[in-house]
Protein backbone atom coordinates (compact mmCIF):
# COMPACT_ATOMS: atom_id res chain seq x y z
CA UNK A 1 0.00 0.00 0.00
CA UNK A 2 3.02 2.57 0.96
CA UNK A 3 4.56 1.67 -2.39
CA UNK A 4 1.35 2.36 -4.42
CA UNK A 5 1.51 5.26 -2.51
CA UNK A 6 5.14 6.64 -3.25
CA UNK A 7 4.46 5.55 -7.08
CA UNK A 8 1.59 7.72 -7.28
CA UNK A 9 3.05 10.53 -5.59
CA UNK A 10 6.11 9.86 -7.95
CA UNK A 11 4.11 10.11 -11.09
CA UNK A 12 2.42 13.53 -10.10
CA UNK A 13 5.59 15.14 -8.91
CA UNK A 14 6.79 13.63 -12.43
CA UNK A 15 3.88 14.92 -14.63
CA UNK A 16 4.30 18.37 -12.95
CA UNK A 17 7.42 18.81 -14.17
CA UNK A 18 6.83 17.23 -17.68
CA UNK A 19 3.78 20.01 -17.74
CA UNK A 20 6.02 23.30 -16.55
CA UNK A 21 8.71 21.77 -19.08
CA UNK A 22 6.16 22.45 -21.77
CA UNK A 23 5.03 25.55 -20.40
CA UNK A 24 8.13 27.04 -20.41
CA UNK A 25 9.13 25.90 -23.52
CA UNK A 26 5.89 27.80 -25.26
CA UNK A 27 6.73 30.93 -23.28
CA UNK A 28 10.62 31.33 -24.34
CA UNK A 29 10.61 29.48 -27.77
CA UNK A 30 7.10 28.98 -28.95
CA UNK A 31 7.49 32.61 -30.46
CA UNK A 32 10.67 32.10 -32.84
CA UNK A 33 8.05 29.37 -34.90
CA UNK A 34 5.29 31.60 -35.29
CA UNK A 35 4.60 33.15 -38.71
CA UNK A 36 5.96 36.48 -39.18
CA UNK A 37 3.31 38.98 -39.32
CA UNK A 38 3.04 41.00 -42.69
CA UNK A 39 5.17 44.11 -42.88
CA UNK A 40 3.44 47.21 -43.57
CA UNK A 41 4.57 47.07 -46.96
CA UNK A 42 2.66 44.15 -47.79
CA UNK A 43 -0.79 43.66 -45.33
CA UNK A 44 -1.20 47.60 -45.40
CA UNK A 45 0.21 48.41 -49.09
CA UNK A 46 -2.54 50.52 -50.55
CA UNK A 47 -4.45 51.05 -47.16
CA UNK A 48 -5.66 54.55 -46.33
CA UNK A 49 -5.35 56.54 -43.49
CA UNK A 50 -8.54 56.28 -41.38
CA UNK A 51 -9.05 59.91 -41.37
CA UNK A 52 -10.41 59.00 -45.18
CA UNK A 53 -12.02 55.54 -44.64
CA UNK A 54 -14.37 56.97 -42.76
CA UNK A 55 -17.92 56.29 -44.26
CA UNK A 56 -16.18 53.65 -46.06
CA UNK A 57 -17.81 50.12 -46.29
CA UNK A 58 -17.49 47.98 -43.47
CA UNK A 59 -16.17 44.91 -45.57
CA UNK A 60 -13.01 47.38 -46.05
CA UNK A 61 -12.29 47.89 -41.93
CA UNK A 62 -12.56 43.84 -41.84
CA UNK A 63 -10.48 43.27 -44.71
CA UNK A 64 -7.17 45.22 -42.43
CA UNK A 65 -5.75 42.63 -39.89
CA UNK A 66 -3.95 43.84 -36.17
CA UNK A 67 -0.49 44.36 -37.19
CA UNK A 68 1.50 44.01 -33.95
CA UNK A 69 4.47 45.52 -35.58
CA UNK A 70 2.68 49.08 -36.73
CA UNK A 71 4.17 50.98 -33.53
CA UNK A 72 7.68 50.15 -34.39
CA UNK A 73 6.57 50.84 -38.51
CA UNK A 74 5.30 54.26 -37.75
CA UNK A 75 8.55 55.01 -35.76
CA UNK A 76 10.62 54.00 -38.74
CA UNK A 77 8.46 56.18 -41.07
CA UNK A 78 8.73 59.28 -38.82
CA UNK A 79 12.58 58.43 -38.72
CA UNK A 80 13.13 58.54 -42.83
CA UNK A 81 9.83 61.92 -42.45
CA UNK A 82 12.73 63.22 -40.51
CA UNK A 83 15.83 62.24 -42.61
CA UNK A 84 13.83 63.45 -45.76
CA UNK A 85 13.09 67.17 -43.76
CA UNK A 86 16.86 66.96 -43.15
CA UNK A 87 17.78 66.37 -46.85
CA UNK A 88 15.27 69.14 -48.43
CA UNK A 89 16.70 71.57 -45.37
CA UNK A 90 19.86 70.83 -46.95
CA UNK A 91 19.06 71.01 -50.12
CA UNK A 92 17.41 74.87 -49.82
CA UNK A 93 20.32 75.97 -47.06
CA UNK A 94 19.95 79.93 -47.57
CA UNK A 95 15.76 79.55 -47.53
CA UNK A 96 14.90 79.24 -44.43
CA UNK A 97 11.55 80.43 -42.68
CA UNK A 98 11.54 83.63 -41.73
CA UNK A 99 10.17 85.09 -38.85
CA UNK A 100 8.96 88.90 -37.95
CA UNK A 101 7.32 89.98 -35.30
CA UNK A 102 5.02 93.04 -35.15
CA UNK A 103 4.62 95.47 -32.31
CA UNK A 104 0.94 96.97 -33.14
CA UNK A 105 0.94 100.27 -31.36
CA UNK A 106 -1.38 102.07 -33.43
CA UNK A 107 -4.86 101.16 -34.54
CA UNK A 108 -3.83 101.21 -38.27
CA UNK A 109 -2.39 97.40 -37.29
CA UNK A 110 -5.59 96.05 -36.53
CA UNK A 111 -6.01 96.94 -40.39
CA UNK A 112 -2.82 95.83 -41.22
CA UNK A 113 -2.96 92.38 -39.68
CA UNK A 114 -6.98 91.16 -39.93
CA UNK A 115 -7.74 93.16 -43.08
CA UNK A 116 -4.97 92.64 -45.09
CA UNK A 117 -3.15 89.64 -43.63
CA UNK A 118 -6.40 88.53 -42.61
CA UNK A 119 -5.21 86.95 -39.24
CA UNK A 120 -7.13 85.84 -35.73
CA UNK A 121 -6.22 87.30 -32.83
CA UNK A 122 -6.66 86.13 -28.94
CA UNK A 123 -8.24 86.98 -26.98
CA UNK A 124 -10.87 88.34 -29.00
CA UNK A 125 -12.22 90.84 -26.50
CA UNK A 126 -11.22 94.05 -28.08
CA UNK A 127 -10.69 95.92 -24.69
CA UNK A 128 -8.02 92.95 -23.51
CA UNK A 129 -4.67 94.38 -21.94
CA UNK A 130 -2.94 91.50 -24.18
CA UNK A 131 -3.95 90.21 -27.92
CA UNK A 132 -1.72 88.05 -30.34
CA UNK A 133 -1.68 86.04 -33.61
CA UNK A 134 0.34 84.05 -35.84
CA UNK A 135 -0.38 83.59 -39.68
CA UNK A 136 2.38 82.04 -42.44
CA UNK A 137 2.93 84.24 -46.37
CA UNK A 138 5.40 81.62 -48.14
CA UNK A 139 8.05 81.10 -46.06
CA UNK A 140 7.83 84.20 -43.55
CA UNK A 141 5.63 83.35 -40.43
CA UNK A 142 4.47 86.45 -38.65
CA UNK A 143 3.42 86.28 -34.76
CA UNK A 144 1.44 90.04 -34.00
CA UNK A 145 1.15 91.35 -30.67
CA UNK A 146 -0.98 94.17 -29.56
CA UNK A 147 -2.39 96.02 -26.25
CA UNK A 148 -2.28 98.49 -23.53
CA UNK A 149 -0.05 95.46 -21.55
CA UNK A 150 2.92 96.25 -24.72
CA UNK A 151 4.81 98.70 -22.90
CA UNK A 152 9.09 99.40 -23.96
CA UNK A 153 10.72 96.97 -21.69
CA UNK A 154 7.77 95.09 -20.04
CA UNK A 155 7.59 91.60 -22.25
CA UNK A 156 10.56 89.55 -23.87
CA UNK A 157 11.72 90.15 -26.93
CA UNK A 158 12.57 86.95 -28.63
CA UNK A 159 12.80 87.69 -31.85
CA UNK A 160 15.61 89.31 -34.32
CA UNK A 161 13.08 91.35 -37.11
CA UNK A 162 10.35 93.71 -35.84
CA UNK A 163 7.66 95.76 -37.57
CA UNK A 164 6.84 98.56 -35.66
CA UNK A 165 3.33 99.65 -36.33
CA UNK A 166 3.31 103.71 -34.80
CA UNK A 167 0.86 106.86 -34.99
CA UNK A 168 2.78 110.35 -36.00
CA UNK A 169 -0.53 112.14 -37.07
CA UNK A 170 0.06 114.62 -34.18
CA UNK A 171 2.09 116.23 -31.51
CA UNK A 172 0.95 113.52 -28.35
CA UNK A 173 1.33 110.57 -30.77
CA UNK A 174 4.91 111.65 -31.73
CA UNK A 175 5.87 111.91 -28.29
CA UNK A 176 4.46 108.50 -27.54
CA UNK A 177 6.05 107.01 -30.90
CA UNK A 178 9.46 108.48 -30.31
CA UNK A 179 9.89 106.84 -26.97
CA UNK A 180 9.33 103.18 -28.95
CA UNK A 181 11.54 104.08 -31.62
CA UNK A 182 14.02 104.54 -29.30
CA UNK A 183 14.05 101.62 -27.38
CA UNK A 184 13.88 99.43 -30.56
CA UNK A 185 16.66 101.45 -31.95
CA UNK A 186 18.45 100.63 -28.54
CA UNK A 187 17.58 96.65 -28.83
CA UNK A 188 19.29 97.10 -32.60
CA UNK A 189 22.53 98.76 -31.07
CA UNK A 190 22.80 95.85 -28.18
CA UNK A 191 22.25 93.35 -31.08
CA UNK A 192 19.17 92.11 -29.15
CA UNK A 193 17.65 92.97 -32.56
CA UNK A 194 18.65 92.29 -35.90
CA UNK A 195 16.34 94.69 -38.13
CA UNK A 196 13.72 97.13 -37.66
CA UNK A 197 11.01 98.44 -39.58
CA UNK A 198 8.21 101.20 -39.06
CA UNK A 199 4.40 101.65 -40.61
CA UNK A 200 3.47 104.51 -39.68
CA UNK A 201 0.40 106.21 -39.99
CA UNK A 202 1.46 109.85 -41.06
CA UNK A 203 0.82 113.34 -40.57
CA UNK A 204 -2.08 114.72 -42.80
CA UNK A 205 0.00 117.47 -43.81
CA UNK A 206 2.84 114.90 -44.25
CA UNK A 207 5.06 116.80 -41.40
CA UNK A 208 6.60 113.63 -40.54
CA UNK A 209 10.22 115.50 -40.17
CA UNK A 210 10.63 114.27 -36.34
CA UNK A 211 11.56 110.16 -38.15
CA UNK A 212 13.63 111.01 -40.28
CA UNK A 213 16.78 111.02 -36.96
CA UNK A 214 15.37 107.11 -36.90
CA UNK A 215 16.14 106.09 -40.38
CA UNK A 216 18.89 104.21 -41.51
CA UNK A 217 20.40 106.40 -43.91
CA UNK A 218 20.58 109.07 -41.86
CA UNK A 219 22.23 107.19 -39.11
CA UNK A 220 19.30 105.07 -37.78
CA UNK A 221 17.92 101.69 -37.19
CA UNK A 222 14.52 101.84 -39.29
CA UNK A 223 15.81 99.98 -42.81
CA UNK A 224 12.25 100.41 -43.86
CA UNK A 225 9.32 103.00 -43.36
CA UNK A 226 5.75 102.03 -44.90
CA UNK A 227 3.98 105.53 -44.68
CA UNK A 228 0.42 106.52 -44.91
CA UNK A 229 -0.63 109.54 -46.99
CA UNK A 230 1.08 110.99 -50.25
CA UNK A 231 4.56 111.62 -48.71
CA UNK A 232 7.23 113.33 -51.11
CA UNK A 233 9.77 110.51 -49.21
CA UNK A 234 8.32 107.72 -50.78
CA UNK A 235 11.17 106.04 -53.49
CA UNK A 236 10.27 102.32 -53.44
CA UNK A 237 13.70 101.98 -51.97
CA UNK A 238 13.65 102.31 -48.51
CA UNK A 239 10.27 104.18 -47.56
CA UNK A 240 7.03 102.89 -49.31
CA UNK A 241 3.23 104.22 -49.44
CA UNK A 242 0.50 102.56 -47.05
CA UNK A 243 -2.91 102.64 -47.39
CA UNK A 244 -4.92 104.62 -44.60
CA UNK A 245 -7.56 101.73 -44.66
CA UNK A 246 -10.75 101.31 -42.35
CA UNK A 247 -11.58 103.34 -39.31
CA UNK A 248 -10.91 100.18 -36.74
CA UNK A 249 -10.42 102.48 -33.97
CA UNK A 250 -13.80 103.25 -34.19
CA UNK A 251 -14.40 99.30 -34.38
CA UNK A 252 -15.02 98.67 -38.06
CA UNK A 253 -14.96 95.47 -38.98
CA UNK A 254 -13.80 92.58 -41.29
CA UNK A 255 -16.51 92.71 -43.52
CA UNK A 256 -17.45 89.29 -45.34
CA UNK A 257 -19.32 89.55 -48.97
CA UNK A 258 -22.76 88.32 -48.90
CA UNK A 259 -25.30 87.10 -51.61
CA UNK A 260 -27.84 89.80 -50.81
CA UNK A 261 -24.83 92.44 -50.86
CA UNK A 262 -24.17 91.98 -54.57
CA UNK A 263 -27.58 90.99 -55.75
CA UNK A 264 -30.27 92.91 -53.76
CA UNK A 265 -31.52 96.09 -54.84
CA UNK A 266 -30.11 99.07 -53.09
CA UNK A 267 -33.00 101.74 -51.69
CA UNK A 268 -30.34 104.91 -51.91
CA UNK A 269 -28.36 106.23 -54.85
CA UNK A 270 -25.54 107.67 -52.68
CA UNK A 271 -24.92 108.32 -48.89
CA UNK A 272 -22.41 110.13 -47.16
CA UNK A 273 -21.77 110.74 -42.96
CA UNK A 274 -19.12 112.76 -41.87
CA UNK A 275 -18.06 116.27 -40.37
CA UNK A 276 -18.92 119.12 -42.66
CA UNK A 277 -15.83 122.00 -42.25
CA UNK A 278 -16.90 125.48 -42.86
CA UNK A 279 -15.85 126.63 -46.07
CA UNK A 280 -14.55 123.24 -47.16
CA UNK A 281 -15.63 121.21 -50.00
CA UNK A 282 -17.94 119.63 -47.84
CA UNK A 283 -19.98 122.39 -47.78
CA UNK A 284 -20.22 122.86 -51.39
CA UNK A 285 -21.22 119.23 -51.41
CA UNK A 286 -24.66 119.61 -49.13
CA UNK A 287 -25.49 122.67 -51.59
CA UNK A 288 -25.24 120.48 -54.40
CA UNK A 289 -27.02 117.87 -53.40
CA UNK A 290 -30.11 120.12 -51.72
CA UNK A 291 -30.47 121.93 -55.10
CA UNK A 292 -31.54 119.14 -57.37
CA UNK A 293 -33.81 117.11 -54.18
CA UNK A 294 -30.83 114.15 -54.68
CA UNK A 295 -30.46 114.67 -50.53
CA UNK A 296 -33.52 113.02 -50.60
CA UNK A 297 -32.27 109.98 -52.62
CA UNK A 298 -29.11 109.66 -50.63
CA UNK A 299 -28.95 108.30 -46.91
CA UNK A 300 -27.14 111.71 -46.07
CA UNK A 301 -26.28 112.37 -42.45
CA UNK A 302 -24.01 115.42 -41.77
CA UNK A 303 -22.26 116.67 -38.67
CA UNK A 304 -20.37 119.56 -37.59
CA UNK A 305 -18.20 118.20 -35.09
CA UNK A 306 -15.68 115.62 -35.43
CA UNK A 307 -16.28 112.93 -33.12
CA UNK A 308 -13.39 110.46 -32.62
CA UNK A 309 -15.37 107.08 -31.87
CA UNK A 310 -19.13 106.12 -32.76
CA UNK A 311 -22.11 104.41 -30.83
CA UNK A 312 -23.52 101.26 -31.65
CA UNK A 313 -26.27 103.11 -33.12
CA UNK A 314 -24.13 105.60 -34.99
CA UNK A 315 -21.87 102.31 -36.31
CA UNK A 316 -24.68 100.86 -37.19
CA UNK A 317 -26.49 103.02 -39.45
CA UNK A 318 -23.09 104.21 -41.09
CA UNK A 319 -22.79 100.42 -42.21
CA UNK A 320 -26.70 100.11 -43.41
CA UNK A 321 -26.07 103.27 -45.41
CA UNK A 322 -22.85 101.49 -47.24
CA UNK A 323 -24.79 98.31 -47.42
CA UNK A 324 -27.95 100.43 -48.91
CA UNK A 325 -26.10 102.63 -51.23
CA UNK A 326 -24.90 102.22 -54.72
CA UNK A 327 -22.49 105.31 -54.12
CA UNK A 328 -20.14 106.82 -51.60
CA UNK A 329 -19.36 110.52 -51.70
CA UNK A 330 -15.67 110.78 -50.38
CA UNK A 331 -14.76 114.28 -50.32
CA UNK A 332 -11.32 115.45 -49.48
CA UNK A 333 -10.87 116.05 -45.37
CA UNK A 334 -7.38 117.77 -44.16
CA UNK A 335 -5.95 115.19 -46.48
CA UNK A 336 -7.74 113.21 -50.18
CA UNK A 337 -7.57 109.86 -48.36
CA UNK A 338 -9.82 108.99 -46.33
CA UNK A 339 -11.24 106.13 -43.95
CA UNK A 340 -14.86 106.01 -46.31
CA UNK A 341 -12.75 105.19 -49.65
CA UNK A 342 -11.74 101.30 -48.00
CA UNK A 343 -14.90 100.98 -46.06
CA UNK A 344 -17.33 101.88 -48.91
CA UNK A 345 -15.07 98.81 -50.64
CA UNK A 346 -16.30 96.80 -47.95
CA UNK A 347 -19.73 96.55 -48.68
CA UNK A 348 -19.50 96.84 -52.75
CA UNK A 349 -20.52 100.35 -52.74
CA UNK A 350 -18.42 102.73 -55.48
CA UNK A 351 -16.75 105.43 -53.85
CA UNK A 352 -16.91 108.49 -55.66
CA UNK A 353 -13.60 110.64 -54.66
CA UNK A 354 -12.98 113.98 -54.39
CA UNK A 355 -9.69 113.92 -56.99
CA UNK A 356 -7.55 116.92 -55.42
CA UNK A 357 -4.70 117.83 -53.85
CA UNK A 358 -4.80 118.72 -50.50
CA UNK A 359 -2.07 120.94 -48.49
CA UNK A 360 1.60 119.51 -47.69
CA UNK A 361 2.38 116.47 -48.89
CA UNK A 362 3.19 116.55 -52.90
CA UNK A 363 5.83 118.99 -53.48
CA UNK A 364 6.68 119.07 -56.93
CA UNK A 365 3.53 118.47 -59.10
CA UNK A 366 4.94 117.28 -62.23
CA UNK A 367 6.85 114.93 -60.37
CA UNK A 368 4.25 113.18 -58.76
CA UNK A 369 1.94 113.15 -61.50
CA UNK A 370 -0.34 110.39 -60.06
CA UNK A 371 -0.96 112.51 -56.84
CA UNK A 372 -3.30 111.94 -54.66
CA UNK A 373 -4.37 108.67 -53.87
CA UNK A 374 -1.01 107.32 -55.71
CA UNK A 375 -0.95 103.87 -54.35
CA UNK A 376 -5.36 103.51 -54.87
CA UNK A 377 -4.61 105.23 -58.37
CA UNK A 378 -1.41 102.53 -59.61
CA UNK A 379 -3.51 99.58 -58.75
CA UNK A 380 -6.08 100.73 -61.02
CA UNK A 381 -8.90 101.47 -58.01
CA UNK A 382 -12.03 100.64 -60.03
CA UNK A 383 -13.54 104.22 -58.44
CA UNK A 384 -15.44 107.32 -59.63
CA UNK A 385 -12.73 110.23 -59.69
CA UNK A 386 -13.97 113.91 -59.84
CA UNK A 387 -12.09 117.16 -59.58
CA UNK A 388 -15.28 119.24 -58.75
CA UNK A 389 -18.28 118.36 -56.69
CA UNK A 390 -20.30 120.08 -59.41
CA UNK A 391 -20.05 116.88 -61.83
CA UNK A 392 -22.13 115.14 -59.51
CA UNK A 393 -25.54 115.86 -60.57
CA UNK A 394 -24.67 115.04 -63.90
CA UNK A 395 -23.54 111.28 -62.12
CA UNK A 396 -26.64 110.53 -60.33
CA UNK A 397 -28.45 110.94 -62.94
CA UNK A 398 -26.72 108.72 -65.11
CA UNK A 399 -27.05 106.43 -62.15
CA UNK A 400 -30.93 106.10 -62.36
CA UNK A 401 -30.62 104.99 -65.49
CA UNK A 402 -28.13 101.82 -64.32
CA UNK A 403 -30.20 98.55 -64.49
CA UNK A 404 -29.99 95.87 -61.46
CA UNK A 405 -27.91 93.73 -63.36
CA UNK A 406 -25.25 96.37 -64.41
CA UNK A 407 -25.05 97.23 -60.81
CA UNK A 408 -24.23 93.89 -59.92
CA UNK A 409 -21.09 92.99 -61.99
CA UNK A 410 -20.06 96.65 -60.68
CA UNK A 411 -20.11 95.51 -57.46
CA UNK A 412 -18.72 92.33 -58.38
CA UNK A 413 -15.79 93.94 -59.73
CA UNK A 414 -15.30 96.49 -56.88
CA UNK A 415 -15.41 93.58 -54.19
CA UNK A 416 -12.71 91.18 -56.57
CA UNK A 417 -10.93 94.61 -56.57
CA UNK A 418 -10.16 95.09 -53.11
CA UNK A 419 -9.67 91.39 -52.21
CA UNK A 420 -7.12 91.62 -54.81
CA UNK A 421 -5.51 95.03 -53.45
CA UNK A 422 -4.98 93.48 -50.09
CA UNK A 423 -3.51 90.29 -51.06
CA UNK A 424 -1.17 92.17 -53.46
CA UNK A 425 -0.29 94.42 -50.49
CA UNK A 426 0.35 91.54 -48.03
CA UNK A 427 3.06 89.76 -50.88
CA UNK A 428 4.11 93.26 -51.62
CA UNK A 429 4.86 93.89 -47.88
CA UNK A 430 6.40 90.71 -47.10
CA UNK A 431 8.86 90.44 -50.57
CA UNK A 432 10.10 94.40 -49.82
CA UNK A 433 11.05 92.40 -46.01
CA UNK A 434 12.72 89.20 -47.13
CA UNK A 435 14.28 91.06 -49.70
CA UNK A 436 15.63 93.78 -47.17
CA UNK A 437 16.46 91.72 -44.54
CA UNK A 438 17.61 88.58 -46.18
CA UNK A 439 19.88 90.53 -48.17
CA UNK A 440 20.94 92.51 -45.27
CA UNK A 441 21.94 89.23 -43.33
CA UNK A 442 24.29 87.84 -46.19
CA UNK A 443 25.88 91.40 -46.32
Amino acid sequence: MRLTRKRLCAFLIALYCLFSLYAAYHVFFGGRHRTPAPSLRGLRKGAVPARERRGREQSTLRSEEWNPWEGDEKNEQQQRLKTSLQILNKSTKGKTDFHVQIWGKAAIGLYLWEHIFEGLLEPTDVTAQWREGNSVVGRTHYSFITGPAVVPGYFSVDVNNVILVLNGREKAKVFYATQWLFYAQNLVQTQKLQHLSVVLLGNEHCNNEWINQFLKRNGGSVELLFIIYDSPWINDMDVFQWPLGVATYRNFPVVEASWSMLHNERPYLCNFFGTVYENSSRQVLMNILKQDGNDKLCWVSPREQWQPQETNESLKNYQDALLQSDLTLCPAGVNTECYRIYEACSYGSIPVVEDVMTSGCYGNTSVYYNAPLQLLKSMNAPFIFIKNWKELPAILEKEKTIILQEKIQRRKRLLHWYQQFKTELKMRFTNILENSFLRNNKG
